[in-house]
């Protein structure tokens, strides 16, 4: 297949069959770090029990199977038109976000499809980004969730010449203020098992579990799923800001800057900055390692129905 990164954006992939249970609900939850007062995500029968709001963002992993899965055919997948062949194990997640449109359901049904074209492709000296744009629809094409994600190709060469072209992306963040404090300080715990709690949801990617592989990418050893922290980071802000309802999250997307060790403290940082669209409020944010100091996600924003008498968590 020639290389031509103008082929690239516009291609749609095959729709993709998706579904999930009340037991993948829980299973994520625990995986996003969900302690046992979180009864709402995490106890099928309490009467507030809902999906954490960033739940579809491991579909495109799981699919519509009980089962495992090979991480490096899920990452190969179709292939895309004009790109040259890729090494699914120099894919490094750049970025993720997700709006969700309407609640999920607690268990899908059949009949559910993810649909993914690529809406953005970069080449620089480094490698090569690519830009999705994801939406969840149930049966009848209705959606439910829009997810946006780049991966960064390391090493990767079409013509070794600059090029960037998009057309569309995600809301981008406000810079988190510096002229006043947080307005909330959430502070979390990983376990050293966080990551074999994480990969049941979907991502069997060997770098999760196996010291070797990632000794052997430079990590020194195993690394926690950045949609591990993702979903930390979108906990943080349901509980300060949200008032621990997973409903009041309506957008949340991040930058993944730093890798992050099982085991590691986390501490997210937000600012409220202004109005968000339909009732809600802009926050900014960062989440950083409190074990290495630095910044693991950085850039976010996300729209948030705040509770009425909520405050600052320091």
């Amino acid at each position: 297949m020639a290389t031509d990164l103008s082929k690239v954006v516009g291609h749609e992939l095959p729709a993709k069959p998706v579904s999930w249970n009340k037991r993948d609900l829980l299973t994520y939850a625990a995986g996003v770090g969900a302690k046992a007062e979180d009864l709402n995500v995490v106890y099928e029968l309490d009467k507030s029990f809902a999906a954490l709001p960033t739940y579809p963002v491991v579909l495109p992993f799981k699919g519509d199977s009980q089962e495992l899965n090979l991480f490096a055919e899920r990452m190969m997948g179709s292939p895309i038109p004009g790109m040259p062949k890729l090494d699914p194990n120099r894919v490094v997640h750049g970025t993720q976000s997700i709006e969700i449109i309407k609640d999920l359901p607690l268990v899908s049904g059949p009949g559910w499809t993810m649909t993914t074209k690529y809406t953005g492709v970069v080449e620089n000296k480094s490698g090569i980004i690519l830009t999705t744009e994801s939406q969840l629809l149930d049966p009848k094409g209705t959606p439910y969730a829009k997810l946006y994600s780049s991966s960064f190709n390391i090493g990767a060469k079409a013509t070794g010449d600059k090029y960037s072209k998009h057309i569309a992306g995600p809301p981008q963040g406000k810079p988190v203020p510096t002229d006043r404090k947080a307005d909330w300080v959430v502070r979390d715990q990983t376990t050293k098992e966080q990551a074999l709690v994480f990969r049941l949801s979907g991502d069997y990617n060997p770098l999760h579990i196996d010291p070797k592989i990632g000794q052997g990418a430079g990590f020194g050893g195993v690394i926690l799923h950045g949609l591990s922290t993702f979903g930390f980071g979108a906990r943080a802000l349901i509980s300060a800001v949200g008032g621990g309802d997973p409903r009041s999250l309506r957008f949340f997307g991040v930058r993944f800057t730093s890798p992050v060790k099982p085991g590691d403290a986390l501490q997210t940082e937000a600012w409220e900055v202004g109005a968000g669209p339909k009732g809600t409020v802009e926050v900014a944010f960062v989440t950083r390692n409190l074990t290495s100091g630095k910044v693991v996600l950085g850039g976010g924003v996300a729209f948030v129905l705040k509770k009425a008498g909520v405050k600052a968590k320091l």
